[in-house]
C-alpha cells in the first residue's frame, strides 16, 4: 500500500469506507504538484481495492478543506507549463467525478479555487456551517484550470456560475445550499458522522446499480455521448446481474436484500 506525505489514508474494513484527508494544515491544505499526484494515487489505489466501498475526501483541522492552490509554485509556471498543469489535474479530477465507488467531499472550510474545484469533482458535497466557496482566479489575472468553470456551470446554472467565476467573490455554506452547489449543510462537530451516515445509506443499495447511475448522470455532460443510449444500455445490463436477482426476490419475499456487486 502506498504511504503518502500530504494525505491521511484512512480505511474502515467493517464497513468499507475509506476517508481520504488532504493533510497540509500550515498550508490550508492548499494544492500543490505533490498532493494532485498524491490524491491521483490514493483514487487509484481505492479504486482498485476491493475492500473500499465508498469514499468520503476532506481536510486537516476546522479552517480549510482546501484553501486553493499553492501560489508559491504557480508563480514558476509558463503558457506550457501552465496548461500541462491544467491537464494534469483536470485528469485526475475526473478519476473522482467518474469513479464507479461513491465519493462524498466533506467540506470542512475554505473551498477555494482548487479547493473548490476538487469538491466538485466528487458526487455530492457535504458543508460544515463554516464552509466557504469560490472560484478567486481572477484576482490573481487567471482561470480556474481543474474544471471549475465547466463544473460550476452545471451545478448553480451559466448565470450564476458567470458571476462568481467574474467576481472571485466567495459565498458562504447557505447560499451554496441554495445555489446547489452542496447537497447539506450541518455543524462541523456533525460533518463527517453525517458523511458516513449518507455514505452508508448509499451503501445498502446494489453497487452495480449504484455505479451504473454514475455512469449514466456524467453521459448526460458528455458530448460525445447519447445518454438516453448509455442510459438504456445500463439498464439492460442491470437486468443480467446477480443484484437485480437478489434485490427482486428480497422484495417479493419481503426480506432486506444482500447485494454482492456482481
Amino acid at each position: 500500500m502506498t504511504t503518502f506525505e500530504n494525505l491521511l489514508y484512512s480505511l474502515d474494513t467493517t464497513t468499507g469506507i475509506l476517508t481520504i484527508t488532504l493533510n497540509r494544515p500550515t498550508k490550508l491544505n492548499a494544492l500543490n504538484a505533490a498532493t494532485i499526484e498524491e490524491i491521483r494515487q490514493a483514487t487509484q489505489q481505492a479504486l482498485t481495492d476491493e475492500q473500499v466501498r465508498g469514499i468520503i475526501l476532506t481536510g486537516s483541522g476546522e479552517k480549510a478543506f482546501v484553501a486553493g492552490a499553492d501560489i508559491s509554485e504557480l508563480t514558476a509556471l509558463d503558457d506550457i507549463r501552465g496548461r500541462a498543469a491544467a491537464e494534469s489535474g483536470q485528469a485526475v479530477f475526473c478519476m473522482l467525478e467518474t469513479s464507479s465507488k461513491p465519493i462524498i467531499a466533506a467540506v470542512n472550510g475554505f473551498a477555494l479555487g482548487g479547493g473548490c474545484e476538487l469538491a466538485m469533482a466528487c458526487h455530492m458535497r457535504v458543508a460544515s456551517g463554516n464552509a466557504r466557496f469560490g472560484q478567486p482566479e481572477v484576482n490573481l489575472g487567471l482561470i480556474p484550470g481543474y474544471g471549475g468553470t465547466q463544473r460550476l456551470t452545471q451545478l448553480v446554472g451559466k448565470g450564476k456560475a458567470l458571476e462568481l467565476l467574474l467576481t472571485g467573490d466567495q459565498i458562504k455554506a447557505d447560499e451554496a445550499h441554495r445555489l446547489g452547489l452542496v447537497n447539506h449543510v450541518v455543524p462541523q462537530a456533525e460533518l463527517l458522522p453525517f458523511c458516513v451516515q449518507l455514505l452508508t445509506k448509499i451503501l445498502s443499495k446494489a453497487p452495480l446499480a449504484v455505479g451504473l447511475v454514475i455512469d449514466c448522470v456524467n453521459a448526460y455532460y458528455d458530448k460525445d455521448t447519447n445518454g438516453y443510449q448509455a442510459e438504456a444500455s445500463a439498464f439492460g445490463r442491470s437486468f443480467a446481474s446477480e443484484d437485480f436477482r437478489e434485490g427482486t426476490s428480497a422484495f417479493l419475499e419481503k426480506r432486506a436484500a444482500v447485494f454482492t456487486g456482481k
